[in-house]
């Protein structure tokens, strides 16, 4: 038997994690609802989102002793265009995409339209580590619940190197997308 390329492992890990994924049924990720504190609308702009995403997503990395991520635009607009698509639709779910090595990695938010700011839609993700361990994918949350820190296992998945991310609004709800390279939560893997 000759050995398969460490690419052709990779596809398989992907398509295993999928197929995984979906024999749970899915996953659909909770839409955050919580009382506002102000009624100022929080500030907003894509340098600002760019620096508070770059910044809590590295902060978090360092202090794993992980490799921080770099700004992708090609990322940044594939999130754009989903974040767009699901205030346009109103369906919160994850993306479809193609199996193998276009596939990125991907966390969403929503939440009441510009109630909040960048660093506490990011603050909901990091929040998970509390439940986070790192064993492999699936078995990496105290839960049982995989999808209760899949966000924060992304964010510190030591593949990932290049991160983008983006916020469309419909008229009631923002919809944060960030989408990552490589892709983690990889069956079988840790995060780091």
């Amino acid at each position: 038997m000759t050995a398969m390329p460490a690419k052709g492992h990779r596809a398989i890990a992907l398509s295993l994690a999928l197929t995984l994924l979906a024999a749970c049924g899915g996953y659909a990720p909770a839409r955050v609802v919580e009382p506002r504190l102000s009624e100022a609308p929080a500030p907003r702009g894509a340098a600002l989102l760019r620096s508070v995403m770059l910044r809590g997503h590295n902060d978090a990395r360092g202090a794993l002793g992980l490799a921080p991520l770099a700004w992708d635009d090609s990322l940044a607009d594939a999130a754009r265009d989903y974040a767009g698509e699901m205030a346009r639709t109103g369906r919160f779910a994850h993306a479809e995409q193609p199996q193998g090595m276009g596939r990125q990695g991907e966390n969403l938010w929503m939440g009441t339209r510009d109630a909040y700011r960048y660093d506490e839609m990011l603050g909901h993700w990091l929040a998970e580590r509390r439940d986070y361990v790192n064993l492999p994918t699936p078995g990496f949350s105290r839960t049982g619940r995989w999808q209760d820190v899949s966000h924060y296992s992304e964010i510190v998945w030591r593949g990932a190197r290049r991160i983008g991310c983006a916020v469309a609004s419909d008229r009631r709800n923002d919809f944060l997308v960030c989408r990552y390279s490589p892709p983690g939560n990889v069956v079988g893997e840790t995060a780091y």
